[in-house]
C-alpha cells in the first residue's frame, strides 16, 4: 500500500512486474487508499499474516498496537536523525558534496538523511565556509527542471512543519548561518517550496537536533574529541544510519 500523496510510482512498478510476467498472478497485490481506513484494514484483519511499514513513529505506534490484536509480526521503519560525522583528516571536497548530499537528496525527505552533521572544531570554520558556499548555490525549482537541485516539500502541511521547525531552532538558541525561504519565483509561488537551512551553535539536546524534520534543515555541532562526537551520534532514540568521513579506512571503520 503507497503513500496517500505518492500512489503513482507504486502503480507502475507493479503494472511494470505483471506485464514482465515476472510472477504469477495473484501473488503481488497492491492496494491504495487512506491509512486510517485501508492500513487499519490489513493491520486488523487475521488473513494479514505481518505488517511492514515506513513512516511516522506516531503511526508506527499506532500499527504495532492494531497488529497485536492478531499477533501479527511487524517490521517498523521509523524515521531517523542520521549523525554524519567528519574527521579531522577527511578530504574537504568529498566530505562537504556528501554532506550535502546526506541532507539535501529528495529535499531532506529521506528517514536516512544525515541531518546532524558532527564537525571537529580544529577543521570548522575552514569546513563551513565551504559548506555555506556551496549549500547557497543548490538551487530550488520543478523536479522537470534538469538543472534543479531541492524540488517541492511533499505537501503544504509538511512545508508548514518544516518552517516551524526552523523558527523553533531560532528561538531555542541555533543560530541560522543559511536561512531557508520561500522562493520569490512567480513560477514556484504556489508550490510546496524551500531553501535549505543550515543551523550552527547547535546542541544535541534541542529539538532540532532530536527530532525529525523531513525537510532541507542541517544541524551542524561542533566537537573537539572523537569520544564526544561518538556519544552524542549515539544519543538519539534513532539508530538508522550514520556516515563517517575520513580518508583513513580503518579509522573510520574503527569509528562506525
Amino acid at each position: 500500500k503507497p503513500a496517500s500523496y505518492t500512489p503513482l510510482s507504486a502503480l507502475k512498478l507493479v503494472e511494470i512486474i505483471h506485464d514482465a510476467d515476472l510472477l504469477p498472478p495473484g501473488v503481488l497485490n497492491l492496494i491504495t487508499g487512506p491509512g486510517q481506513i485501508v492500513g487499519q484494514e490489513l493491520c486488523t484483519n487475521p488473513l494479514v499474516d505481518k505488517i511492514a511499514f515506513t513512516g511516522s513513529t506516531e503511526v508506527g505506534r499506532t500499527i504495532m498496537q492494531q497488529a497485536a490484536s492478531t499477533i501479527k509480526k511487524v517490521t517498523l521503519e521509523l524515521g531517523g536523525k542520521s549523525p554524519n560525522i567528519i574527521l579531522d583528516d577527511a578530504d574537504l571536497d568529498v566530505a562537504v558534496d556528501g554532506s550535502l548530499w546526506a541532507t539535501f537528496m529528495h529535499n531532506g525527505q529521506a528517514c536516512e538523511s544525515g541531518t546532524r552533521l558532527f564537525v571537529p572544531s580544529s577543521i570548522y570554520d575552514e569546513f563551513m565556509d565551504r559548506l555555506v558556499a556551496r549549500a547557497s548555490r543548490l538551487k530550488v525549482g520543478l523536479s522537470s527542471d534538469g538543472n534543479t537541485d531541492l524540488g517541492p516539500l511533499i505537501s503544504a502541511a509538511q512545508l508548514k512543519t518544516v518552517e516551524a521547525y526552523i523558527q523553533l531552532g531560532i528561538e531555542e538558541g541555533a543560530t541560522p548561518i543559511l536561512l531557508g525561504e520561500r522562493p520569490t519565483d512567480p513560477v514556484l509561488a504556489h508550490g510546496h517550496f524551500i531553501s535549505p537551512t543550515i543551523f550552527t551553535n547547535v546542541d544535541n539536546r534541542m529539538r532540532i537536533a532530536q527530532e525529525e524534520i523531513f525537510g532541507p534543515v542541517l544541524c551542524v555541532i561542533k566537537y573537539d574529541s572523537l569520544d564526544e562526537a561518538i556519544r552524542q551520534a549515539n544519543d538519539t532514540i534513532y539508530g538508522l544510519a550514520a556516515g563517517v568521513w575520513s580518508t583513513d579506512i580503518e579509522r573510520a571503520v574503527s569509528v562506525a
